[in-house]
């Protein structure tokens, strides 16, 4: 068995292997798959890793990250992430999973990382391990990671006809402007200036114009917001990343937040209607909100539980 560093001309490979794996529950897109684990600026190439047979095929890989990007943002130099980690089934059971995490683990130390976790990454494929896959489950906790609470992805179908409504007194509702990029980045970084504020950063940078983003203003003042996602974005965001399981377009939620000063007002589950509005106006009838534990506040607007995964982090 050969490991060989991180390769872009294997990119449609790996593709190939994570589909023949995976791809029934979560089917991946060359693009997706450049997008999250070649561009994205945290990789760690040196310390993610293609496994090869003796006749070259790729039998399994893993990809490793740490933060490597501006360090104004609030987020922990010391955590680095296991993006995936695969093997063919026709090969498990014989260590090359064990070598492929040994040699991620071991780079990421090297980084200075205290914390490694799996998934959750900046550009990441799942918040953990999907829930009903059990042996992987049992495989990591032998390797040390400890497990967190269950998060989920939620989904709502509707009808052509269907569309909640929104009644608010003194606030003013509307996708982005993006005369408004300077204003909305300053909201974002008084009330969520980490993973958010990084995420529409990457966002404008990529040509983004705002049709992403719902906005409440009060008084001309933006309190809140809620990204939304469709086909037509910049980049591939999480809630539509597994869209060819629909035959219609998928559409998707979140993250969404309101100011500090204005919550326990009710205008969180208002923002919520107001991005399933706009992507109902855009005749999307199946809305995917990601990576949650609030099930029973989404439940109020009729989504249910789609997908679940399992945290899980190990101190090194």
């Amino acid at each position: 068995m050969r490991y060989i560093p991180w390769d872009e001309q294997r990119l449609p490979e790996l593709v190939q292997l994570w589909n023949a794996e995976i791809g029934a529950d979560f089917p991946m897109r060359e693009e997706l798959f450049k997008q999250n684990s070649y561009d994205e600026e945290n990789i760690v190439r040196e310390g993610s890793f293609i496994a090869l047979n003796e006749s070259d095929n790729i039998v399994g890989f893993v990809v490793a990250k740490c933060w490597q990007g501006d360090q104004a943002f609030q987020m922990n130099q010391e955590v680095g992430w296991i993006q995936v980690l695969l093997v063919h089934s026709a090969f498990r059971n014989i260590g090359i999973g064990s070598a492929l995490l040994l040699k991620a683990e071991q780079v990421l130390k090297e980084k200075g990382c205290k914390k490694i976790v799996l998934g959750r990454d900046p550009g990441h494929y799942f918040p953990g391990v999907p829930l009903h896959y059990e042996n992987t489950k049992i495989w990591f906790k032998r390797k040390g990671y400890l497990e967190t609470e269950v998060e989920s992805d939620l989904v709502c179908h509707y009808q052509t006809d269907e569309k909640p409504e929104l009644f608010l007194e003194d606030i003013e509702v509307s996708l982005l402007d993006s005369e408004e990029k300077h204003e909305f980045l300053s909201f974002l970084q008084r009330c969520f200036p980490g993973r958010w504020k990084y995420e529409a950063e990457l966002y404008f940078q990529k040509g983004g114009t705002g049709r992403e983003f719902v906005i409440f203003k009060k008084a001309n003042k933006i309190i809140g917001f809620c990204r939304i996602n469709d086909s037509n974005s910049p980049l591939i965001g999480p809630n539509v990343y597994w869209a060819p399981l629909f035959t219609e377009e998928l559409g998707g939620i979140g993250p969404l937040g309101i100011d500090q000063l204005e919550r326990k007002k009710g205008y969180g589950l208002a923002i919520v209607k107001a991005g399933i509005s706009f992507l109902r106006e855009r005749n999307i009838n199946h809305i995917v909100i990601d990576w949650t534990g609030l099930v029973d506040f989404y439940k109020r607007l009729d989504y249910e539980i789609w997908k679940q995964y399992q945290p899980y982090s190990k101190e090194v």
